[in-house]
Order: structure tokens, then C-alpha cells, then sequence
């Protein structure tokens, strides 16, 4: 399987998915390119397949994309001590109407 970067399924999620099949591993990798990862000796266990690595990688990209609509929520939802205003002056129906139209601005993907 080629593993070249851009050439094949490996992608920028490559040393997450290491770090999630082996949390706390101890690795190098160059361009992502399973062909240049250098295992620690340090490391109790054996460094996952590609194949292993593929299929993590994929499964996290998934999340990340099905958890965009959070990322993008995050910076405008107002700040805590916003929010605890809006609920001392507004209570709390004013304080989830400010928060819906962040809410409705960035809408949670069907099925989730």
C-alpha cells in the first residue's frame, strides 16, 4: 500500500490515530508517511499496522467533521460572565435566546 503524504489514505490524522491506538507512544514520523516511523524501544508495545493506522485515521477524521458545527459555535457563544449577565437581566429565556441564534447560526447536523 503506497503511504506516500497526498498519495494515499494516510492523512494529517496519522499521529493522532498512532497516539489514540497507543496512547502515550513515543514515535517520529515524517510528512505523515507510515514508511518513516521510528518506534521507540521505550514503547511496551509494538507500533499498530498501517492498516490500523488507516482505519483510525479515517474514524477520526469523521468525528472531527461531524463535530465542526461545535468548533464553529465556540467563538461566539458570549463569554461566561456574558452569559451570567444575560440570566441576571434577561433571566433565563433572554439567555437562550442568545444562545439559540448562535445555536441556529451554526445548526447541529441531523442525526446526532
Amino acid at each position: 500500500m503506497d503511504s506516500s503524504f497526498g498519495g494515499s489514505r494516510m492523512n494529517y490524522f496519522t499521529s493522532e490515530a498512532l497516539l489514540s491506538l497507543r496512547p502515550g507512544a513515543q514515535f517520529s514520523i515524517v510528512n505523515e508517511d507510515y514508511s518513516t516511523l521510528q518506534w521507540s524501544d521505550d514503547n511496551d508495545l509494538a507500533p499498530p499496522t498501517e492498516e490500523e493506522i488507516i482505519i483510525e485515521a479515517e474514524r477520526l477524521q469523521r468525528e472531527w467533521v461531524k463535530n465542526n458545527y461545535q468548533r464553529l459555535r465556540k467563538p461566539e457563544y458570549p463569554s461566561i460572565q456574558d452569559q451570567l449577565d444575560l440570566l441576571y437581566h434577561k433571566g433565563y429565556d433572554g439567555w437562550k435566546e442568545e444562545i439559540n441564534k448562535v445555536k441556529e447560526k451554526y445548526p447541529k447536523p441531523e442525526g446526532l
